[in-house]
């Protein structure tokens, strides 16, 4: 079997069923038994990518093909190149972390099997996703996704929250999904085929994609299923209400794994779909408002998961912004960003999950002084919220400030008259950054004694769940110190991948002079400072909450009025009446029969 293959089979076949069936029993040595049966799969992945990574550094694209349904140009066709193999080190590499650390984290009464079966089955989706080369098979675990992070979101079935926050992520997800299906389909008759393979060998037929005019067309589409996966604006809502699953949930899908899917497609699809004016307009204006809206909200989140959320959503905007400037440059930025942003955001939620584990709380009005009870907590946690706000020498710092360099670059080209808004606002979003990671460490760790806690004693957490934060936030400053040396490799057939060609000279680096984009992360620091200094000394923070534009409420009447019509709809046709229902069968059995009379370019009466 073809080790790309193995890679997507382990934990679909092997892992999802065995911890089902060893966790069936919710025993202390079955749950162990399953921790270490789903880190034994994913060691296991892990080792087949680490053997594949010398080819792919040598610039080899791995291919395997097997035929599936050729009828309808579905086949199972998986690549392996740089950009894969960084998403697949990235999605195995923190899934060990997340196994190790929800071992620690589940409570006795939590069913083990059920957690790491849906985990299994959830890596399985994801590591399709990254490794298809055939894009309807890739659509296939696209949706294979959705349904595992429903099941994953709402792991906690007794709650109310998890169920809603469970639907409201399969709703808004799985639509896109479809949206995405119908594109790839429209792009499959453009193109004659659906293997992106066969789209980037064959010569003139990127440029007959694009000049097609369908083009605008599959690129909304596309574009729907990318903004709705990885919650940009206006879908960005369903990602808050997902924080209602467990932390070690929200660490992997909302950090390294299924937010960025939608990244992830937007960067394979660049040398297919990217380089226009429409691509660049779209993409960079919806990723930079996301950025600044998103980071503004951050700022006013009491709830600490609610805090991460839409920092998250901030970090995956700016990722967005890069990929929509399409210059050679912005993809190296972005490719160097998703990897920072997996490394502090993935210790930052592990971080919120111990604090919750050991106080009961997430609420940061009644947190504080939690320092003096976990220093190296404390610790860990302000170093990655250093990296999260573009602080040096952290690793976020470097990517932060290449984005405003290529903020000031990009402006004029996707924005034209407007360019000069572009650094702006883009050093308006890493303000905000700074004020929201200021609280987060602030509000936690110092800030006075905690208030009315549901914990008396809090104390520091075992080292099983430290210990994967520890891990991460290493990355984070290993990277920041030497990046060149741990990042540069990646980052350079990563980008290469993405660009469909030879990724441009870039220089990953703390220093690059007094220069003007250095300026600009200079001011978004001291300015988000400030902002925060004023905020909280003025106790206004629960003041600004914008409460005006509420996707979940918008989600939440539109489900509702759906099922009130669905209702009404259903009461008037299944009324229990005979000659009604007969009635019915009749009106369409001649509506059938005149349609190909009636019909434009039919035969007519």
């Amino acid at each position: 079997m073809s080790p790309l293959a193995l890679i997507v089979l382990l934990p679909l076949l092997l892992g999802t069923p065995l911890c089902f069936w060893c966790g069936r029993v919710n025993s202390p040595s079955r749950r162990a038994g399953t921790a270490l049966l789903a880190a034994a799969v994913t060691v296991a992945v892990l080792a087949l990518l680490l053997f594949l990574t010398p080819d792919v550094f040598a610039g080899q694209v791995l291919l395997t093909r097997a035929e599936w349904m050729p009828a309808v140009g579905l086949n199972a066709n998986f690549r392996l190149d740089g950009l894969a193999l960084m998403f697949a080190l990235l999605i195995s590499g923190v899934g060990l972390l997340i196994v190790v650390y929800a071992a620690f984290y589940l409570g006795h009464d939590d069913p083990a099997g059920k957690f790491y079966s849906q985990l299994m089955l959830f890596m399985a989706a994801m590591l399709g996703i990254v490794l298809s080369d055939n894009l309807l098979l890739m659509v296939v675990f696209w949706e294979l996704t959705s349904i595992s992070s429903f099941l994953l979101v709402g792991y906690w079935g007794h709650k109310s929250e998890a169920r809603a926050g469970a639907r409201m992520a399969l709703a808004v997800t799985g639509g896109g999904g479809l949206a995405l299906l119908a594109g790839v389909i429209v792009l499959g008759q453009i193109a004659g085929t659906h293997d992106l393979s066969a789209m980037l060998a064959t010569p003139g037929l990127i440029e007959r994609i694009q000049a097609d005019t369908r083009y605008p067309l599959v690129l909304g589409l596309v574009l729907v299923g990318c903004f709705t996966k990885s919650a940009q604006l206006p879908f960005h809502f369903w990602l808050p209400e997902a924080m209602a699953a467990p932390t070690p949930v929200s660490a992997y899908l909302h950090s390294a794994t299924m937010v960025k899917a939608g990244l992830f497609l937007m960067l394979r699809l660049t040398p297919v779909l990217g380089g226009t004016g429409l691509f660049e307009g779209i993409v960079a204006s919806v990723g930079l408002a996301t950025m600044v809206f998103a980071a503004f909200v951050a700022i006013f989140k009491h709830d600490l998961k609610a805090l991460l959320a839409y920092s998250t959503i901030s970090h995956l905007g700016l990722i967005t912004f890069l990929i929509g400037l399409s210059s050679p440059l912005s993809a190296v930025v972005a490719v160097f960003h998703i990897l920072n942003h997996a490394a502090f955001k993935a210790a930052l939620f592990m971080t919120a999950g111990i604090v919750d584990h050991e106080t009961g709380t997430r609420d940061m009005r009644k947190l504080g002084g939690l320092m003096t009870m976990m220093p190296l907590v404390g610790t860990l946690a302000l170093v990655a919220a250093a990296s999260m706000a573009g602080i040096p020498p952290f690793n976020g710092f470097i990517s932060k400030e290449m984005m405003l360099d290529e903020a000031l670059q990009g402006g004029a080209r996707a924005w034209g008259d407007f360019g000069w808004c572009m650094p702006l606002l883009a050093t308006l979003g890493g303000l905000f950054s700074m004020a929201y990671s200021l609280r987060l460490v602030h509000d936690l760790f110092f800030n006075g004694p905690p208030k009315d806690l549901a914990a008396a004693h809090p104390h520091g957490p075992s080292w099983g769940m430290k210990a994967p934060v520890l891990l991460l936030v290493i990355v984070c400053i290993a990277v920041g110190l030497a990046p060149m040396v741990i990042a540069g490799p990646m980052v350079q057939v990563a980008a290469t991948a993405a660009l469909g060609r030879p990724a441009p000279a870039f220089s990953l680096a703390l220093w690059h002079g007094l220069n003007l984009p250095l300026l600009m992360s200079a001011i978004a620091v001291a300015g988000g400072a400030a902002l925060y200094a004023g905020l909280a000394h003025g106790g206004r923070l629960h003041r600004y909450l914008p409460g005006a534009y509420s996707g979940k409420g918008v989600f939440t009447m539109l489900i509702d009025g759906i099922f009130r019509c669905a209702g009404l709809f259903t009461s008037r046709i299944e009324n229990g009446s005979l000659q009604r229902y007969a009635a019915w069968m009749v009106a369409a059995a001649i509506a059938v029969a005149a349609w190909p009379l009636l019909a434009p370019g039919g035969a007519g009466l």
